[in-house]
């Protein structure tokens, strides 16, 4: 079925994100990959494409789009690809919303012309070492200067992407202590500077997947925060992480459905091409049925997936919702990635076949985000259990 949720802008922008990817991206992407990082140069190219502005408003040097489905189409492409822009997916998906609906105008107009250009790279620092996803047992401090002038940061944070080559980090922090009745009372969030004497970007984590993404630990001692840079307001910043955690999620069932897709892709591609017993691999009746079944599974995330980007646009995605979506496709992809690998026989286990990198990136998105028993908890709680 032709899908309705893009329009003939959205397509438009789709064929320039694939002749971009294809000519600025996959040349060099095994360089990439090797390294662990994408260069942060590239980001400039990002920008002059366009990309970080597409959702800021206009007086700040964007688009002025209020749209999350230009995001939706880069991940679907980049995925299909087999590539990865590495932690700017960090900087629009998620600290965006932040800027946008928290900051004050003298603050947007000190981040988001930097934030369009490039210039200005954000992530954001939620988990700790010791707390994963209690973000209410967090135990970075933020004390408030005598003078009232600035908060002395103190802690450290973990699993950060983006956090090796970002210039600002919307750090969250305790200051406050909680209170008697509600323990997530006394966090907020506080827009740092990278250069701040004090802080310090620790190891940038050996992981499992994704690999060009700059996922690092994060510590901070004594660093001094201007007052000026508290987003929002003191002590709700545990409110502000739940209004922006259903894009979140979308955003990583988007990005699970175009993996699956990506494996058929790359599947077909491969068992056309590759021979046994006299005959193509793709011509057995068990991989006909093999990929037949995971096109079933394929078509019913993309439902999924476009029904909540409808929703997200018109500002009706729930907490539920993206619970729901996110659960739902990080499970398609995990089925339809290992049986993909499974008709690669031994090539799908090397690393230089995308079918294996996906395998390995896909694993986290039942984890991150909140991991998918935090979903099912969401969702029975929206059924009234």
């Amino acid at each position: 079925m032709q899908r309705t949720v893009f329009n003939e802008e959205h397509e438009a922008f789709r064929k320039t994100a694939r002749a971009f990817i294809e000519s600025q991206v996959t040349p060099v992407y095994d360089q990439w990959y090797e390294a662990g990082i994408v260069p942060r140069e590239f980001y400039s190219k990002l920008a002059d494409l366009g990309v970080f502005g597409i959702e800021v408003p206009e007086e700040y040097g964007g688009a002025g789009i209020e749209s999350f489905k230009f995001q939706a189409i880069l991940l679907e492409e980049t995925t299909r690809a087999g590539v990865s822009f590495g932690g700017s997916g960090v900087h629009v998906g998620l600290c965006l919303p932040y800027l946008k609906n928290l900051a004050t105008d003298e603050q947007k107009q000190r981040w988001l012309p930097g934030f369009v250009s490039g210039e200005m790279m954000f992530a954001i620092a939620m988990t700790e070492p010791s707390t994963g996803s209690d973000l209410a047992g967090m135990r970075t401090t933020a004390k408030l200067s005598e003078d009232g002038t600035h908060y002395v940061l103190n802690g450290s944070k973990t699993f950060i992407t983006g956090g090796v080559h970002a210039d600002r980090v919307i750090v969250c922090a305790r200051t406050a202590p909680p209170s008697e009745t509600d323990r997530r009372h006394g966090i907020s969030l506080l827009v740092v500077d990278t250069k701040s004497p004090g802080y310090a970007v620790g190891r940038k984590l050996d992981k499992l997947g994704l690999k060009v993404s700059d996922t690092a630990e994060l510590s901070f001692t004594d660093v001094r925060v201007p007052v000026a840079d508290l987003l929002g307001e003191a002590n709700k910043g545990f409110s502000y992480l739940g209004q922006n955690l259903p894009q979140e999620r979308l955003s990583i069932a988007i990005g699970a459905y175009a993996q699956a897709k990506a494996a058929i892709r790359f599947t077909l591609e491969y068992t056309r091409g590759r021979t046994v017993f006299g005959q193509a691999v793709a011509q057995f009746q068990n991989t006909k049925f093999e990929l037949a079944a995971c096109q079933a599974e394929v078509d019913a995330a993309e439902a999924v997936v476009d029904r909540a980007l409808e929703a997200l646009d018109r500002e009706e995605l729930t907490a539920a919702d993206a619970a729901s979506a996110k659960l739902f496709c990080s499970e398609v992809a995990s089925r339809v990635i290992d049986r993909c690998l499974q008709l690669h026989g031994g090539y799908g286990y090397i690393n230089e076949y995308p079918v294996a990198r996906l395998y390995a990136d896909n694993r986290v998105n039942r984890i991150y985000g909140g991991t998918s028993e935090v979903m099912k908890m969401i969702i029975a709680k929206d059924m009234g259990l």
